[in-house]
């Protein structure tokens, strides 16, 4: 059983950046593949980046190619997402996802409870 716990969230202002961080439980930390999603009121929950175990491959939405980063500390069993240049649409809570490598990035099995993030204008 892998259990995730995201934190991080808060309330920013548009430009600026902030860095969720997603803990995790369990062993083999580095055999599964983890995604950050994002799901913003009245819209469907969207992927946003991802990595791999060793974190070799990476995918990000195109809405936030070039302002997020993923990246992910085996050692500590962590992973992070780092967010500049902030915009009032990247409002949404944000999960964090675990599982073993699927065909696609956007299918996970264990998912953390989600922490929110507000961009004001």
């Amino acid at each position: 059983q892998v259990q995730l716990v995201e934190s991080g969230g808060g309330l920013v202002q548009a430009g600026d950046s902030l860095r969720l961080s997603c803990a995790t439980s369990g062993r083999r930390f580095i055999n599964y593949n983890m995604g950050w999603f994002r799901q913003a009121p009245g819209k469907e929950r969207e992927l946003v980046a991802a990595i791999s175990g060793n974190g070799g491959q990476t995918f990000y939405a195109d809405s936030v190619k070039g302002r997020f980063t993923v990246s992910r500390n085996n050692a500590v069993r962590r992973m992070y997402l780092q967010m500049n240049s902030l915009r009032a649409e990247d409002t949404a809570v944000y999960y964090c996802a675990a599982d073993r490598p699927k065909e696609c990035w956007e299918e996970y099995n264990y998912w953390g409870q989600g922490t929110q993030e507000t961009v004001s204008t």
